[in-house]
């Protein structure tokens, strides 16, 4: 495994980022530059990312390909193909968004967003953004959610699937597949069965922990690593069966020292649980 996540300011040249994300302890980096790049700075950057033995983890193509607004669509389509072109050109791991949902939240809950027309929708969403990309290298992937596909280690086989494309594969968010008491407390049984059946596919992971409030009714908040209910070093034992450069990267943190507090908690653990980072 390799520890990531962001780096902050701003950077005069790929070495000068590169320095920043080995400075932080890093191993793994989220993708520094943007579609709009021009092929040299793409390859500067990835020359930068190999000479500092980094691997650059994944391109965010946050949007909604199944929005029901056609144009809103159709953005998210376009988005999601460039991304991936650049996770390509860049060599990164992974290009990576949500399925995406049918009701007003890109990323919220609706009630048409798990039933099988959606999950059909999804299915020739993935196709049409991979099918005009092509990658060679890198892999579109879909974050787990806990409420809309795939939220669970079957939903993602029966993407696979369906989908029926070399390059679609995994991206693991643990945090997101819990979505109720009973995933909170049945958490190990939950992760392994999770790694046993995808861990092949799995590209990059998000780290991140969450915790079972004791207010009526069921509240699960997000929060960062060590403050929530999630064992890590079981977490990572079963992270530690992945390929080896497989990323873990940390997200959603306000700040670079909340970054800087959820890596050294990670490492702890992984101490713990007698695995590399």
């Amino acid at each position: 495994m390799r520890l990531g996540g962001p780096v902050f300011g701003s950077f005069d040249s790929p070495a000068a980022w590169a320095a920043a994300v080995r400075a932080c302890g890093y191993r793994a980096a989220y993708c520094p530059i943007g579609p709009d790049a021009d092929d040299d700075t793409v390859e500067a950057y990835e020359m930068a990312a190999a000479e500092a033995d980094l691997v650059i983890a994944e391109v965010g193509a946050w949007s909604n390909p199944l929005s029901p607004d056609e144009e809103t669509r159709l953005a998210a389509i376009a988005k999601c193909q460039r991304a991936l072109e650049l996770a390509e050109r860049i060599g990164a791991r992974c290009c990576v968004n949500i399925a995406g949902s049918r009701g007003e939240k890109w990323d919220g809950p609706s009630a048409l967003d798990l039933t099988e027309d959606t999950f059909a929708l999804i299915v020739d969403s993935v196709r049409e953004i991979i099918d005009a990309v092509n990658p060679a290298r890198a892999c579109y992937t879909l974050e787990t959610m806990p409420w809309m596909y795939p939220d669970s280690a079957h939903s993602y086989l029966r993407l696979i699937g369906a989908i029926d494309r070399r390059a679609f594969a995994v991206h693991f968010d643990f945090a997101n597949l819990i979505c109720s008491p009973q995933r909170y407390f049945g958490q190990a049984a939950l992760m392994e069965d999770f790694v046993t059946k995808l861990g092949s596919r799995i590209r990059s992971c998000h780290a991140k922990d969450i915790i079972l409030r004791p207010s009526f009714t069921t509240h699960l908040d997000e929060v960062a690593p060590g403050q929530g209910g999630l064992d890590y070093a079981m977490c990572l034992r079963q992270l530690n069966r992945l390929a080896p450069d497989t990323p873990v990267m940390l997200e959603h943190l306000p700040d670079a020292a909340a970054y800087a507090t959820a890596a050294t908690y990670v490492r702890q653990a992984a101490e713990e649980a007698e695995v590399a980072l």
